[in-house]
C-alpha cells in the first residue's frame, strides 16, 4: 500500500503528539551520536582506536511512552476497505516525550501488511532504515515523507512477518545519523501480538487518551520550566543597588 496523507492522518495525530522539538534519539543519545570526533591538534596522530569509537554504532534502548498499545480501525473510502493499525510510542524514559513510534497497518483481505515508524529529523534518508525481531534477518524499509518533528519511514511485509512480530520480545532498528554513524534502536515488543489480534479502541476512548496525554505533557513542560526557573534565580544573586554618587560641593 502506497504511503498516502489521508490514511496516515489520524495516526500522525496520535504519534506527533509531544513529538515537537524532542524528537532527538533519547535527547543526549543523539546529540552525542551525531557529534562528530573533534579533530586531532596538528602534528598530532589521532588517539589509537579513537576512530574505530567514533565510527562505532550508538544503541538506544528505548520504553514505552504509553501503559499499552492501542490499536485503531477505520474504513478507507478510496479503497474502500477496512484499515486497522496497532501503534505504541516509545521513549527514553516513561516519562519523557517520544523519540520513536511504530505502527503497524493491517488491511483487511490482504496479506501485505506495512511497519511504519515516526523517526527523529537529523537522520540520513537515502539509506533507509533496517529492522530486525530478536535476533532475526533484517529488513529494509525506505523513508516516504518528512515533518517538521520526524520523519515517516515504512516497510511493506507479509503475515509471516507479523506473526513473528507477535511472538517477539524486540523490534531492533538501526539508521543512519548526519555523520554516518550507525544508530540502534531496541523497542520492547511485549503485548503487541495481544492488542494487535485484539478489539480496535472505541474513538470516544482514543480521543480521552490524547487529551490526557497532552495534558500531562504539558503539565511537565509547565514544571519543567518553573524548576529552571528556580534553578536562575538561586544561582543568579540579586544585583546590589550601587551607592548613590556624592553630591558635588556648592562653589
Amino acid at each position: 500500500m502506497p504511503f498516502h496523507p489521508t490514511r496516515t492522518q489520524a495516526v500522525a495525530t496520535i504519534l506527533c503528539l509531544g513529538l515537537a522539538g524532542q524528537v532527538a534519539l533519547g535527547g543526549a543519545a543523539m546529540a552525542q551520536a551525531a557529534k562528530p570526533a573533534a579533530p586531532a591538534p596538528q602534528g598530532q596522530a589521532p588517539a589509537q582506536g579513537g576512530a574505530q569509537q567514533a565510527q562505532g554504532p550508538v544503541k538506544v534502548d528505548l520504553q514505552p511512552a504509553q501503559p499499552d498499545w492501542t490499536k485503531v480501525c477505520g474504513k478507507d473510502q478510496g479503497a474502500n476497505k477496512e484499515i486497522c493499525y496497532t501503534t505504541r510510542d516509545f521513549g527514553s524514559a516513561p516519562d519523557q516525550p517520544p523519540a520513536i513510534a511504530l505502527a503497524v497497518y493491517d488491511v483487511k483481505g490482504e496479506d501485505t501488511r506495512i511497519v511504519r515508524l515516526l523517526m527523529p529529523v537529523g537522520l540520513l534518508l537515502k539509506p533507509g532504515f533496517r529492522f530486525s525481531i530478536d535476533k532475526g534477518p533484517q529488513t529494509e524499509g525506505t523513508f516516504e515523507i518528512c515533518m517538521p518533528n520526524g520523519c515517516f519511514a515504512e516497510a511493506k511485509v507479509k503475515g509471516t512477518t507479523i506473526d513473528t512480530l507477535k511472538k517477539g520480545t524486540t523490534l531492533n532498528v538501526a539508521v543512519k545519523n548526519s555523520v554516518n554513524n550507525e544508530v540502534d534502536f531496541t523497542l520492547p515488543l511485549a503485548g503487541f501480538g495481544k492488542a494487535f489480534d485484539g478489539a480496535p479502541i472505541d474513538p470516544k476512548v482514543l480521543e480521552k487518551q490524547q487529551q490526557d496525554l497532552q495534558a500531562q505533557l504539558e503539565a511537565k513542560a509547565k514544571q519543567q520550566r518553573q524548576q529552571l526557573e528556580q534553578q536562575q534565580k538561586a544561582g543568579t544573586p540579586a544585583a546590589t543597588p550601587a551607592p548613590a554618587a556624592p553630591a558635588t560641593p556648592a562653589k
